[in-house]
């Protein structure tokens, strides 16, 4: 079955950490799209990485291919390409990936940019932080499966929402995820 898989949360969660992570469990994923790559790949600043991602993943769902998307769910643009793809009877598969304060991805993404990788201005990661249940909600309605990680200290799954049916996974529930879930009640 062909899939649009989304690994989402805001900037300095460990999103492609995480990608590495299915890649090592041999989940297919195939087309990923993940724009800080294209990004660096190509010399292109944020906007024009951002039109390329959007091109790649128009491309696979014309073509029926199964395509995995890094993102921070803080684009219109990702709604409206999974509408597309749930139209195109596409399975949509979001990993969340959570932290509990903006503190937290702001160090981590301090702490990539001296190991030599991309910055994102602290600013935006405040704004994406403060947005993130919101990002959310616009999505997980149009999702098949949710499955939600902590990265405190490595990948922990702590709930999981399959066909519109939530749960906890474990007796771990870091404060972001009660937060959200105590905000959808």
């Amino acid at each position: 079955m062909k899939e649009y898989i989304l690994i989402a949360g805001v900037n300095g969660t460990g999103k492609s950490s995480f990608r590495g992570v299915l890649e090592g469990q041999e989940v297919p994923l195939g087309h990923i799209v993940d724009p800080d790559l294209i990004a660096k790949q190509n010399s292109f600043n944020e906007l024009a990485a951002g039109k390329q991602a959007v091109r790649e993943i128009q491309n696979c769902l014309k073509n029926g291919e199964t395509v995995t998307q890094e993102t921070t769910l803080s684009s219109h643009q990702v709604r409206k390409s999974i509408i597309r793809a749930k139209e195109q009877g596409y399975r949509i598969v979001m990993y969340y990936i959570g932290l509990n304060t903006k503190y937290e991805s702001i160090y981590r993404i301090a702490n990539r940019v001296r190991k030599g990788g991309h910055d994102i201005p602290p600013d935006d990661v405040i704004r994406r932080f403060a947005h993130r249940f919101d990002s959310l909600n616009r999505i997980v309605p149009l999702c098949d499966k949710v499955i939600f990680y902590d990265n405190e200290n490595g990948f922990v799954k702590v709930a999981e929402i399959t066909d519109g049916t939530f749960c906890y996974t474990n007796g771990y529930r870091p404060d972001w995820i009660a937060e959200y879930f105590k905000c959808k009640a």
